[in-house]
């Protein structure tokens, strides 16, 4: 009995023995920090953690480690998400720039000559909320996620994750753990000014590194047993480096963070920092250097990392890449928040409806269509798998804008108007709910304005109502803009032109880069001089004063991508104007047309180098002998009046006649980001019935070429250009500031 209880005891202690020594599973938690482009650097961490297989059980994030961690958690590897990141154009990204495309010809207009835009309620000014509204970030995260849409409880995605926000009525963090995973992040990610709040479930939601930057405690929580956390967050700044009160402010903020980082990196099992020094929030254009300081400071980690690899008992499983969703079938759409503006004109913007199956391209198309319209805060949105392959239900959540007036700001410089300062009033819903009124006031040396009422149907017949004054003054060879008057001797004149014009107008669009326009016109022009006077009483010579009417017609493609430098699209504009009646004021009226279009192309031969062709054209109908309307050639510019047009190697006003063909082409090379140096040349033949004679098809009689350098700034591009004739042998300089308006 003795000898069995001994063998007894020795059996047991061999068994309980057996049973420490088996190694333990250990859990691995991943947190990651936020800090903006400096959380690129997680990255880095996380293609050294896969190189050793190291198999992760839980992931935690906060803004950008919310973004990369939510990617990871999804079944993205860190070499798949370093390739993604490396194709995203983050200024796209920052500034909410919508595609041209998304946007109505009105929309364009409006986008392209405003370097600042203001609400502007009850006569109080007031900022925007942020720079962005977060958009193309959600259809970023949403195309990205769109293979984990069904999940709805994050704890169920390939890794378990979670993330943190912060509700911005209450400072508190909320935990982000279900519903939509692209909303979630966006929210958590919603920097402070830089991105609006996003509203889930109820909350306003900002970046949840306010209140919560590294959320290791909730991690440690869900069981894990390891803890790897990335750290991306500043230190503190010394008084030399404190230069500025933006830096002071940070400073101030980051004092609790920082902190509370002093007890959470103890917590920290494997405490990994990047060197994040020297990097903003916003430096995404050092992104390589980041990614890469974030593997530099892993491998200092190797070790630690190899031994918590042994000591894992469950094998990492092996994820195949993830394929991207080309198409999706959009069983239904719900649309929730839209008061004033209906399902038919969100749909219409949409232009897919439910049932249709539409490249996933196209569904952000959409999307974008109606967030361009700028008549609402928010368009978000979340996909529901229904279980059927590539098949959704899609909810939209809208939050239309309650500013209905805003101020808009701008600047601009050329040699022919030369300075002027743009403010612009801008009231929607002025009487219509899909009605704008626009009136801009432009000051200095040449005081203009431009009205225009615009009631918005889409693809229906819509109604504007346009009202403009322009004048310059500018040196005009005499001889060929006033043959017909004595300028004794003369060689040129120092011409003044005023113009007062004045349009109604049905336009209807085919698609959104298509339209149709029909309309009639009132025209009051008057052309003077002081250089030389009929008497000695007299002030001015005027040539032409005189009030005309007509009706007008115009056909518009526009697909180019970019108004300024396009790098790809076709563009067309078409216009012909009957005249029917003139106050005569040179006694020489009878009924005339004119008719014009310009043509191009471009085509970018890589991501910095774009060729663009150019073709213009027009001619005039009819014995009427003023040549006041006439197409006048010479200079460079944007926006000119009635039939002018620019051309390089001659000043302003140079060539006149009333029928004309000209041919541009210009290449344009990309020589650092938005800094532009570009060469071109033009060629033209322009006289007085080109078409009859078939003069148009001959040698080119006027050419000219020019070698210019482009910067695009918020106010607009800045530009220098030298052009250059062989034909007269002169060379002149022209310089622009600004959008054209």
């Amino acid at each position: 009995m003795k000898k069995l209880l001994v063998a007894l005891f020795i059996l047991t202690h061999l068994v309980t023995f057996s049973q420490n020594e088996q190694p333990k599973n250990q859990k691995v938690g991943l947190v990651l920090s936020g800090g903006g482009a400096k959380g690129l650097a997680h990255i880095g961490v996380l293609k050294v953690i896969d190189s050793l297989g190291i198999k992760v059980d839980y992931v935690a994030g906060t803004s950008m480690g919310a973004i990369i961690g939510s990617m990871y958690a999804s079944g993205y590897s860190g070499k798949e998400i370093d390739s993604i990141f490396n194709s995203v154009d983050f200024d796209k990204i920052i500034n909410d720039e919508l595609p041209r495309e998304a946007k109505t010809f009105y929309e364009r207009d409006n986008s392209e000559k405003y370097a600042i835009t203001l609400p502007f309620d009850k006569f109080k000014l007031s900022l925007p909320s942020a720079l962005s509204r977060g958009q193309n970030m959600l259809s970023l995260l949403s195309k990205l996620t769109l293979h984990v849409s069904h999940i709805e409880r994050f704890e169920e995605l390939p890794i378990p994750f979670f993330c943190i926000g912060t509700d911005i009525e209450t400072g508190e963090a909320v935990i982000l753990d279900h519903g939509s995973l692209p909303l979630a992040i966006t929210a958590s990610g919603a920097f402070p000014s830089l991105f609006q709040p996003v509203n889930i479930e109820g909350r306003l939601l900002i970046d949840g590194g306010v209140v919560n930057n590294y959320p290791i405690e909730l991690l440690k929580a869900k069981g894990m047993d390891v803890i790897i956390g990335v750290d991306v967050q500043d230190d503190l700044a010394t008084r030399e480096e404190l230069k500025s009160a933006p830096d002071i402010l940070l400073q101030i903020n980051n004092y609790r963070t920082i902190n509370a980082m002093k007890k959470k990196s103890k917590l920290t099992d494997i405490y990994i920092k990047p060197n994040i020094e020297g990097y903003t929030v916003v430096s995404f254009d050092e992104g390589r250097h980041i990614i890469d300081n974030g593997e530099v400071a892993t491998i200092k980690k190797i070790n630690q990392l190899k031994q918590l690899k042994q000591e894992q008992v469950s094998p990492r499983e092996n994820r195949p890449p993830i394929k991207p969703v080309d198409s999706i079938t959009i069983n239904a759409i719900n649309i929730h928040g839209n008061e004033k503006y209906s399902r038919a004109f969100v749909l219409g913007k949409f232009k897919f409806r439910p049932g249709d199956k539409i490249k996933f391209k196209t569904f952000l198309d959409g999307v974008n269509n109606l967030a361009a319209t700028n008549n609402f805060e928010n368009v978000t949105y979340s996909f529901h798998a229904t279980g059927k392959g590539n098949e959704y239900n899609v909810d939209f959540n809208l939050k239309e804008s309650p500013k209905k007036t805003f101020l808009k700001f701008g600047v601009h410089y050329d040699d022919l108007y030369k300075s002027a300062a743009l403010v612009n009033v801008t009231r929607k819903q002025l009487f219509f709910g899909n009605d704008v009124a626009s009136i801009d006031f432009i000051f200095g040396d040449n005081i203009r304005y431009n009205f225009e009422y615009y009631i918005d149907k889409g693809f229906y017949w819509s109604l504007g109502i346009r009202s403009r004054f322009n004048r310059f003054k500018d040196e005009t060879p005499s001889a060929s803009v006033f043959p017909d008057n004595n300028t004794s001797g003369v060689n040129k004149l120092d011409m003044k032109l005023s113009d007062f014009t004045n349009q109604f107008y049905l336009q209807t669009l085919f698609r959104k880069d298509f339209s149709l326009t029909l309309g009639a016109e009132h025209k009051k022009l008057k052309v003077s001089t002081e250089t030389i006077l009929s008497n000695s009483n007299d002030k001015e010579t005027v040539f032409e004063n005189s009030d005309y009417l007509s009706l007008f017609g115009g056909l518009k493609f526009d697909t180019y991508d970019n108004k300024y430098f396009p790098n790809k699209g076709f563009y067309f504009n078409g216009d012909f104007h009957l005249y029917l009646y003139s106050s005569d004021y040179s006694n020489s009226f009878s009924e005339f047309s004119i008719a014009k279009a310009t043509m191009g192309y471009s085509h970018s031969f890589s991501s910095k180098f774009t060729a663009n062709l150019t073709a213009k054209g027009g001619f005039r109908i009819g014995e009427d002998e003023n040549p006041y309307l006439n197409f006048t050639l010479g200079g460079y510019g944007n926006n000119f009046i009635n039939n002018f047009e620019p051309f390089y190697g001659y000043d302003f006003l140079s060539i006149t006649g009333d029928s004309y063909v000209n041919s541009i082409l210009t290449l344009d090379y990309e020589l650092f980001k938005k800094h532009h140096i570009n060469i071109a040349a033009n060629i033209a033949n322009v006289e007085d019935d080109i078409f009859s004679t078939g003069e148009w098809l001959s040698a080119p009689e006027y050419t000219g070429y020019a070698l210019g350098y482009a910067f695009e700034t918020f106010l607009g591009p800045i530009e220098l250009k030298y052009t250059w004739s062989p034909e007269i042998k002169e060379n002149h300089f022209f310089f622009n500031l600004g959008f054209w308006f």
